[in-house]
Parts: structure tokens; C-alpha cells; sequence
């Protein structure tokens, strides 16, 4: 039995989009969306290039949104759909802000912090977990990374 749902379908096809976003505006194509109460509350894409902000991941611009929606910086009974495993600053902030659930499309094996690499958000010595649940419309995810750094690399970069 699959550990995700229709609608968590459905909410990975909306980090698609965003991911799409970036893309079009000439960033990594990586894209997430905060749920709560089986509707969107906050989306990002990333924008560190076009914000000239190392900080600037698609899944800290999303929680930076959502958390003005909360009574204080706590995310609770939220999730988190993003379309590659967050890096360690990104798991750091899920873990601060309490997010209960993330949903997440392909592994980053340079610098994946939930699974590839560490495994920060289900660390016993930490104060709060999250559940994960891994490679949610991959071959999606793939395709739009793939895509983009092959055009990259026609244009001479990266």
C-alpha cells in the first residue's frame, strides 16, 4: 500500500508547477507547496539566483509565507510537498517549524539532508520529526531537472 494519497497527488503536481516557475525564470527547477487542513496555504520556487539570496530555496520562501498564518512560528499539522529531498538548511527549517509530514520527489545526492546524505528529519536526538515519504511523482521531478540543466549546458552554463 502507497504511503501518499490522490490528493497528495494532486499537491506534488502543484510543486510541479512551481517548479515549472522556476525554471522559466532560470533557476533550479524546484518547486514546493505547505498544505494544512487538505488545502494550500503557501507555495515557493526557487529564486536564489534571481534574489541574488543563498537562502532563498523554494521550501524556505514556502515556509516563510505559511508562517504568518500560524498563531506563532509553529506549522503544525501541515505538509510539505517539495520536488527534490531538501538540502540541510531546508530540513533545519522543517524542523523548526514543526511541519509534520513532507512529501518529496527525488533525492538530491549532492546535498540531501532527509534521506541521501543524512537523515536529519527523523533524527532521535532532535526535539521534533517528521514524516517522510520519498519519491512522490519522481520521474516528473526528473524530467524538469534533467531538462533544464541540459539547456544549461547548450547555453554554456553550469
Amino acid at each position: 500500500m502507497a504511503d501518499y494519497t490522490e490528493q497528495d497527488i494532486e499537491f506534488m503536481r502543484e510543486a510541479l508547477a512551481e517548479a515549472r516557475l522556476a525554471a522559466s525564470e532560470g533557476e533550479v527547477p524546484i518547486g514546493a507547496v505547505i498544505v494544512c487542513g487538505g488545502k494550500v496555504i503557501a507555495r515557493g520556487h526557487n529564486r536564489k539566483e534571481t534574489d541574488r539570496d543563498p537562502t532563498a530555496h523554494a521550501e524556505i520562501l514556502a515556509i516563510r509565507r505559511a508562517a504568518p498564518l500560524f498563531p506563532s512560528w509553529r506549522i503544525e499539522d501541515s505538509a510539505l510537498y517539495v520536488t527534490m529531498e531538501p538540502c540541510p538548511m531546508c530540513a533545519g527549517a522543517i524542523l523548526s517549524a514543526r511541519i509534520g509530514r513532507l512529501f518529496y520527489g527525488i533525492p538530491d545526492y549532492k546535498a540531501g539532508a532527509v534521506r541521501t546524505l543524512y537523515r536529519l528529519l527523523e533524527d532521535e536526538r532532535l526535539n521534533h520529526r517528521c514524516e517522510v515519504v520519498p519519491n512522490l511523482l519522481a520521474e516528473e521531478s526528473l524530467a524538469l531537472v534533467q531538462e533544464f540543466f541540459r539547456g544549461q549546458r547548450k547555453m554554456g552554463k553550469k
